[in-house]
């Protein structure tokens, strides 16, 4: 099988030696694995928590189109991304042209428990992104405190000196002034902008001014001498441009002429088993539609995708909320099985310890130089002396010494999470808000393999063996009970099948359906990461 690899080392590690080791581990690995590699795609100081901005990731998306390797090897999985929805969009994206991505160092089999341990170690990686987001916080505060620049776009006006601190510039200080006491005077915000065109006048970037330029700069309060960075907010820390009657003069005309915001459309409800549930007949994907009835009620459902377009299937559509709510309440209950729980908890953990090649190696190496070190020192107690020995001996006390730390730095770097802290973030789900769309979805994501509709059953498969579970529509009712959901005016007592044909011959809405992957219970991980340090 052809693989190429992809390697990248971020911006706060900036050392050319990380790509070296990366690319030794890859191709070490496709070697054992008898895959032969094609290209190799490297970014450079480059974080990896938003994937367009990786130019040589991007290109090898685009490059997957081509069908012309199979694998792309990472050495591990946040080499990959460090996004959950970036991992989750691309992966997908890489299923479609028939492409797997496969970690060096953690080699993670397809079984469902393999799956969800994925999920973990790509939400420790998110968390990782956020305990550096708050470190470097933590460092800004500080520099706000201190009144000295943070970076970013300079604040027209300013200039920044030597020690990083705001001084204002002796020409443009004086055009921010007159701006202000123009606008506050009435005239009118277009008139300014055509003004300083007409002079000439640019703004830090060498561009035209513009009428979003001039309405920025009216609201921002640095120019009275505030330095905010998040809640942190310092005054008079640095010399003013403007008066505070001026400023504040021009707060109230704004006001006055701010136009009423326009109204917004409300969000469209979110098919929650969008890419996981398939019809029982065919086997095809069910996509979301949705239609206005007579009376002017939007109606949702789930159609099978051959029986919606192509006619050939004869599965009827089930009520969107209906089978959503099932699934969700049939998840809840597994996580109310303690001896389901600890099934799972145990075989994450042990698919844990199976994952790391590097560590068994290392310490088996380690355990065959101590036993030629004590073959030596017999030796020589012996009385065996050869100008040799003496090297020898200091070789493999070298190699000892080596391994010692690179078997230190793989514990340190691959942490074992432990079944407490596993069944601890697994039970924050028997809490999930049933009324929150958001919990809902991480649910479902992290949890639900597939949902396989029927005319009289559902079978829904969930991320560990033998995790199936088999339910009539009886049965089902029986769980939700007689209610009736306000939004969609369900009626759970109606069977999820009454509603064949369309509401209206117009059809609303008909949502895309992404290809199924086990790897999109990772989405909503990060979220409760937290919980696990």
């Amino acid at each position: 099988m052809k693989a190429v690899l992809y390697c990248r080392y971020s911006s706060e590690n900036q050392r050319e030696e990380s790509i070296e080791g990366q690319i030794r581990e890859c191709m070490a690995f496709a070697e054992r694995k008898g895959h032969t590699v094609i290209k190799s795609y490297i970014d450079r100081a480059i974080s990896g928590k938003k994937a367009d901005n990786r130019p040589e990731f991007m290109q090898m998306i685009n490059d997957s189109k081509q069908k012309s390797f199979d694998y792309i090897i990472v050495w591990k999985l946040d080499r990959f991304s460090r996004d959950k929805y970036d991992s989750v969009y691309y992966k997908n994206i890489l299923k479609k042209n028939g492409v797997s991505v496969l970690s060096a160092t953690e080699p993670i089999d397809d079984s469902p428990e393999g799956q969800l341990m994925e999920s973990i170690f790509e939400g420790f990686s998110a968390y990782y992104i956020k305990d550096l987001s708050m470190k470097i916080s933590r460092g800004m505060t500080e520099n706000t405190l201190k009144c000295k620049f943070n970076g970013g776009a300079l604040t027209y006006g300013y200039y920044i000196d030597e020690d990083r601190y705001f001084q204002p510039d002796p020409v443009k200080a004086l055009i921010v002034a007159d701006i202000f006491r123009r606008y506050a005077s009435g005239e009118r915000a277009k008139s300014i902008v055509a003004s300083l065109k007409a002079q000439g006048i640019k703004s830090n970037h060498g561009k035209e001014i513009t009428y979003s330029f001039i309405t920025h700069m009216l609201k921002n309060r640095r120019y009275l001498g505030e330095y905010r960075f998040r809640d942190t907010l310092v005054e008079n820390a640095f010399m003013p441009l403007v008066e505070p009657e001026v400023f504040e003069k021009c707060q109230r005309r704004m006001s006055q002429n701010k136009l009423r915001p326009a109204s917004f459309k409300p969000v469209e409800d979110k098919y929650l088993l969008t890419g996981k549930i398939f019809c029982g007949h065919c086997g095809s994907t069910m996509s979301g539609v949705s239609g206005t009835s007579s009376t002017k009620i939007t109606h949702r459902y789930y159609h099978c995708h051959v029986a919606h377009i192509k006619k050939t299937c004869g599965k009827r559509r089930v009520v969107k909320n209906y089978i959503e709510t099932a699934v969700t309440n049939i998840a809840l209950q597994v996580l109310n099985d303690a001896p389901i729980l600890n099934y799972i908890v145990d075989n994450c953990f042990e698919v844990q310890l199976n994952m790391s090649v590097a560590l068994p190696a290392l310490e088996s190496r380690y355990k065959q130089v101590q036993f030629e070190i004590d073959n030596v020192m017999n030796a020589i107690k012996q009385g065996i002396i050869t100008p040799t020995t003496k090297s020898t001996l200091e070789g493999l006390e070298q190699e000892k010494e080596t391994l010692e730390i690179n078997i230190a730095k793989e514990k340190i770097e691959r942490p074992v999470i432990s079944k407490e802290q596993i069944r601890l973030w697994l039970c924050r789900f028997s809490r999930v808000d049933l009324d929150d769309m958001a919990q809902k979805q991480q649910l479902i994501d992290i949890f639900v393999n597939s949902v396989h509709v029927y005319d009289d059953k559902v079978v829904v498969s969930f991320n560990y063996k033998d995790g199936d579970k088999c339910l009539t529509f009886d049965e089902i009712k029986e769980i939700l009970g007689k209610k009736e959901n306000a939004d969609n005016h369900t009626d759970y007592r109606r069977s999820p099948l009454d509603a064949i044909g369309d509401p209206s011959a117009t059809r609303t809405r008909d949502t895309l359906i992404k290809s199924q992957d086990s790897t999109a219970f990772s989405l909503q991980y990060a979220k409760c990461v937290c919980c696990l340090k």
